[in-house]
């Protein structure tokens, strides 16, 4: 798993032992389903969001599979139980007049302001995540087929296509690039000084730019990623190959993700759906 998934799993189960220890509970094969329930009732009136809460729960299953195969326990009591439903929020997204002024306006006569393009072209052309686009190295992107070889979540692999406008802007920014002569470095976005370009600074430069350019809302890595499965979805209305390209393990999640442009279900429903056809 990423850093940031154990990192998460160890503070939620730093909570369980805490739980524990007010509850008397001094050994794992000691805790039933009904003290799970409680912990998760307890920090429900903390206020943690249900898509924290779930992962409480999953970090709990996944310790519990650890100390049945270790023989430290015989039963999971966290199986059975479910975290409270969560609103499944449609995330916002930038329409494509403002992914066009963001990207075309960002002009490109200075170094960072070159780099800045191409990362954003990068993101809007092939929906990358934020960890993913921090992570690339020059190897990854084939300029040849037009391709970025990422490796997203759980270390999972996908290739995915690249723009002719985002390659554009890679070329110039490579140019740029060699001009500093830090030609040890892997990393494909880089720093004044020839560092890796960390997450952190990726979030300010976006948002510097979405400022700049007079865009009411905030312009995070996130929302492109969204802009990208958005416009993808509305245009092609392949959901299936929009999940490929996001690199979704469930299809479900892609749903929850996108937009879907009605008119495209309601047409497909009247070409499909025996009682809805014309005769």
């Amino acid at each position: 798993m990423s850093n940031h998934t154990v990192t998460n799993y160890r503070r939620d189960l730093t909570q369980l032992e805490t739980f524990c220890g007010q509850q008397q509970l001094t050994s794992w094969s000691q805790i039933k389903t009904k003290h799970i329930r409680q912990f998760i009732a307890q920090l429900h009136r903390q206020g943690l969001a249900g898509r924290s809460i779930q992962r409480a729960l999953s970090a709990v299953r996944s310790l519990y599979r650890f100390l049945i195969r270790e023989g430290l326990t015989e039963a999971n009591p966290a199986q059975a139980v479910q975290a409270p439903k969560t609103e499944k929020r449609l995330p916002s997204t930038l329409d494509v007049d403002q992914m066009q002024s963001l990207l075309d306006h960002t002009q490109q006569d200075t170094m960072i302001a070159c780099r800045d393009r191409a990362m954003m072209e990068l993101f809007y052309s092939s929906g990358l995540r934020l960890a993913e686009l921090a992570s690339l190295d020059l190897r990854d992107v084939d300029f040849g087929d037009s391709l970025v070889y990422v490796t997203g979540k759980g270390n999972k692999s996908r290739v995915i296509p690249v723009g002719k406008q985002a390659i554009e802007a890679l070329h110039i920014w490579l140019q740029k690039r060699d001009e500093l002569g830090f030609f040890e470095q892997s990393a494909l976005f880089i720093t004044q000084q020839g560092g890796r370009l960390g997450v952190r600074s990726i979030q300010k430069r976006l948002s510097h730019w979405g400022k700049k350019h007079g865009i009411s809302e905030q312009v995070h890595p996130h929302r492109l990623r969204h802009a990208f499965a958005s416009h993808m979805l509305e245009a092609s209305g392949d959901l299936r190959a929009v999940q490929e390209l996001l690199g979704h393990a469930d299809i479900s999640t892609t749903q929850i993700y996108t937009h879907v442009d009605f008119q495209h279900l309601a047409k497909v429903y009247d070409k499909a759906h025996p009682r809805a056809r014309k005769k």
